[in-house]
């Protein structure tokens, strides 16, 4: 489909059932409609071979049903602009010695980015995939192995956070284009980064929309014609445009797009957009607005991924809870490999924003923190901040803390705790782009990160680094982190302190075991006394309250616990530590 060149031109392939002709002109015939028509194949496909078109010239559809009008092409991989023309895209890429391999999945720490705003060296323009490629030695080094961007396909105008779609094949012009995203891909790979794009498939435009009543015809002028439904399974909170998931040739558009980017563009994984939008018109798990079809094709995109590239992760976005989103497709369930986890957010959101000590629910933390998908750790995707939960009317954690002053005390002990449980809890832990160095305000697609706070912050940056290389064991210390296996042993909700032990080992022995123990107020212990699994001595692998973090933390002498003869939380051996106020410490042997 689309314009595919080779040697001696280009051949151009296009749906339009309902035209009574097409033709397609550009630079190769001077625009002129009459030169370069289209034979009328089955099933309303049109196509031709323009000898000596070639990449780089720009092109459209010329239909005609009633009157003539042109249409970029829906499959079009490289865009003028929006609003302007498709481009023959040239396929051909140096990928050099690319060969890169998943991380496994229990390994995995995200970092979600904006291009636009990632990296914006010129404060007049947008960031482009070169510039998220010249951070790349920062982000490897954080620890983080993906990166996780927002949608980068061609939208209206230069600043958005992409999920306004008008060319779902093209990508973004003014972040680079496609040669700019396969570069950052390429050398993404060359520094251990996997990549994962988020693609929005629960709606298409509205601004910019060509697949708008494309060959012409239409049920109304409110509807969309061939690419939409056409009636109320249309409504979508963006407009009367959701795609019409049960006629086979957008069925085939959107498996077709998934698998571009997956196999063109060696992406390592998708994150599909607001899902439930798709398997349901109202965004709901009401039966009266379910839509079978959506639910299908979801199911088809997901075994299409899984037959041809297995290692390779889709994330949804769906935000209900369902675990059938993550149940296997022969199990009845869409097969995607991990889900976004509302609850985790929303409780440990509310634990470490709510201004008063007595009023955190450790209990609910506790439910959160052992919450799985059909009894899989990694079935989810955990975090503090992403994209969502930092803008529309929300702002980023140590904001929500004490807006205005984001880098006081209390912003960033509690904003550490959040983060310290992220990479710490069960499932595939995320953050947000700057999160590391304490980005304040809330997050829009105008204002860039602000790069010197990672100087600034550098501290914390470290902490972060600290926390991810636990997380990934890189320190051959903490393989529970890791594993399956996770027991809330202690909760304290009086005293808000609560502490929990990993392990990946099948049984609850101490080989691998990690104790985190976790304090949600603002008081100090000399020694705070817990069950552990084994006795012996236990290291302290991680104390978030080293001065050496940030000059304002207290430096609480927290080295480490001796297991001693005595029964505790349900363990047969107990220690004891210095425990800081807001402060976590991560124990293992």
């Amino acid at each position: 489909m689309g314009a595919v060149p080779h040697v001696a031109g280009t051949t151009f392939r296009v749906w339009a059932p309902h035209a009574e002709a097409v033709a397609v002109v550009g630079d190769f015939n001077g625009w002129n409609g009459t030169e370069n028509t289209l034979a009328h194949e089955a099933d309303g496909y049109w196509a031709t071979d323009v000898a000596g078109a070639k990449p780089g010239q720009q092109y459209k559809y010329e239909i005609r049903n009633g009157g003539t009008f042109q249409r970029n092409d829906p499959y079009a991989r490289e865009m003028t602009n929006s609003a302007g023309n498709s481009v023959i895209h040239d396929p051909d890429f140096d990928w050099q010695d690319d060969s890169f391999q998943m991380p496994a999945w229990n390994e995995l720490v995200i970092y979600e980015l904006h291009v636009g705003t990632f990296n914006a060296p010129n404060a007049d323009a947008v960031g482009t995939f070169y510039d998220v490629v010249d951070k790349l030695p920062y982000l490897r080094d954080l620890g983080i192995n993906c990166i996780e961007l927002l949608p980068a396909t061609e939208f209206p105008g230069s600043r958005s956070w992409g999920y306004n779609p008008a060319n779902p094949f093209a990508l973004e012009s003014d972040y680079g284009g496609p040669t700019g995203f396969k570069t950052l891909v390429r050398e993404a790979h060359r520094h251990g980064l996997a990549v994962v794009l988020d693609v929005v498939y629960n709606h298409f435009g509205p601004g910019d929309l060509d697949l708008w009543q494309f060959d012409g015809w239409k049920e109304s002028d409110e509807r969309g014609g061939i690419y939409f439904y056409n009636d109320w399974r249309a409504e979508t909170p963006w407009g009367h445009n959701r795609p019409d998931y049960g006629r086979p040739e957008v069925r085939q558009y959107i498996v077709d797009n998934a698998l571009m980017w997956l196999e063109e563009y060696r992406c390592d994984g998708l994150r599909l957009d607001s899902i439930t939008h798709i398997r349901s018109v109202n965004g709901t798990d009401d039966p009266d607005h379910e839509l079978p079809d959506g639910w299908d094709l979801m199911r088809r995109v997901n075994t299409e991924i899984q037959r041809r590239q297995p290692w390779k992760i889709t994330i949804a976005e769906d935000l209900q809870g369902n675990p059938a989103i993550t149940r296997p497709t022969a199990e009845g369930g869409q097969g995607f490999a991990a889900q976004w986890d509302a609850g985790f957010v929303g409780t440990l959101r509310r634990a470490i924003t709510t201004p008063q000590d007595a009023d955190r629910d450790l209990p609910a933390v506790a439910d959160a923190l052992t919450h799985a998908y059909n009894g899989q750790a990694l079935q989810r995707v955990i975090y503090t901040e992403s994209h969502d939960e930092v803008a529309n009317g929300h702002s980023r954690v140590p904001e929500e803390i004490m807006p205005g002053a984001a880098d006081a005390w209390y912003p960033k002990k509690r904003a550490v705790l959040g983060a310290a449980l992220v990479l710490s809890s069960p499932g595939i832990p995320m953050l947000f782009q700057g999160q590391e160095f304490l980005e304040d305000g809330a997050f829009n697609d105008t204002e860039p990160l602000q790069w010197g706070r990672a100087a600034q912050f550098g501290g914390l940056v470290q902490l972060y680094r600290d926390l991810i290389a636990l997380r990934r064991n890189q320190r051959g210390t903490t393989r529970g982190l890791g594993g399956q296996h996770t027991r809330v042993f202690h909760v304290n909700n009086e005293d808000k302190v609560l502490a929990f032990v990993r392990w990946a080992d099948a049984e609850d022995g101490p080989g691998d075991a990690t104790v985190v123990l976790a304090n949600f107020a603002d008081r100090a212990y000399d020694s705070y006394t817990i069950g552990l699994p084994a006795g012996g001595d236990w290291p302290c692998r991680f104390n978030a309250d080293w001065r050496g973090y940030d000059g304002s933390f207290g430096d609480f002498d927290s080295l480490g616990m001796t297991g001693q003869a005595a029964p505790r939380d349900g363990y047969a051996w107990a220690g004891s530590t210095a425990l800081a106020p807001y402060g976590v410490v991560v124990f293992s042997r």
